[in-house]
């Protein structure tokens, strides 16, 4: 069972800026998305579940190749996107621990810096398994090293506004470790196949399009609910400065980890 609440927590985070989200941030996540689908062999009839949709991008960037999609999230205002941009998926909103779909509904299943997110992954990973047909894949993305995750400053900045986090927990790119994401899904009863790594570059054309881009993820929209959007504001402001590019945007170079299981 999922933890109460986990759902509502994420999704009023997530949703509180869902439109900003999805213009501003979602689109660089696109090279991943490609290059699962692509590994996955998604085609002609591949029932695909994305768990974590968002904004339901990778759906629809998914169902020009014919596949079936269905999309999970926490958040009613992202879901309304994801409807919009393809009006054919089936989504829901609702826990990734009590996935409502029955067993062996579909042939891939996805979550794109999602698992992580359950109150617990490995629960979560089991509910994929269980949705996935025999010999289906399930496919989890997770942020990379943080050496190769400029990013990484700007999280950093944003922390040192917030209490320290509790003994023992782990950060955004503790999964990046070799073996830790294999590790996961064995525990979930899958069998990892296949894996690599994507660069996927930040880019915005200038400072308030990037503080307004980064404000809409929910570790922001938290992180202004407890100390105020100004002091948000400036600590990301203040992050991107070395990431100014010699025409006045800004750039950072992140890399995402993927691994495919079968089921």
């Amino acid at each position: 069972m999922a933890a109460v609440g986990t759902a509502q927590v994420q999704g009023s985070l997530w949703g509180a800026q869902a439109r900003d989200y999805a213009a501003f941030v979602e689109g660089f996540f696109r090279p991943v998305y490609e290059a699962v689908f692509s590994e996955a062999r998604i085609g002609t009839g591949t029932r695909l579940l994305d768990v974590g949709c968002g904004p339901g991008l990778a759906a629809h960037v998914a169902a020009p190749r014919w596949a079936q999609v269905s999309g999970l999230d926490a958040a009613e205002a992202s879901l309304e996107i994801a409807r919009e941009r393809t009006p054919a998926g089936d989504f829901h909103a609702g826990e990734m621990e009590e996935l409502p779909w029955p067993d062996q509904t579909f042939d891939v299943v996805t979550g794109f810096n999602a698992f992580q997110f359950a109150a617990d992954p490995v629960n979560a990973l089991r509910e994929a398994k269980r949705v996935t047909r025999p010999g289906g894949l399930v496919a989890m993305v997770v942020w990379g090293r943080r050496e190769d995750c400029e990013i990484a400053a700007t999280i950093a900045g944003l922390t040192r506004l917030l209490p320290p986090p509790p003994p023992g927990a782990e950060g955004p790119f503790a999964l990046a470790a070799p073996g830790r994401l294999e590790a996961l899904l064995e525990r979930a009863g899958l069998a990892p196949l296949t894996g690599g790594e994507v660069d996927c570059p930040f880019e915005w054309p200038d400072l308030d399009t990037a503080v307004r881009a980064l404000m809409s993820a929910g570790p922001f929209v938290a992180a202004a609910e407890r100390v105020g959007n100004e002091a948000v504001r400036r600590a990301v402001a203040e992050s991107l400065a070395p990431f100014r590019t010699s025409e006045g945007g800004y750039r950072q170079r992140n890399r995402f980890r993927y691994a495919i299981a079968a089921a």
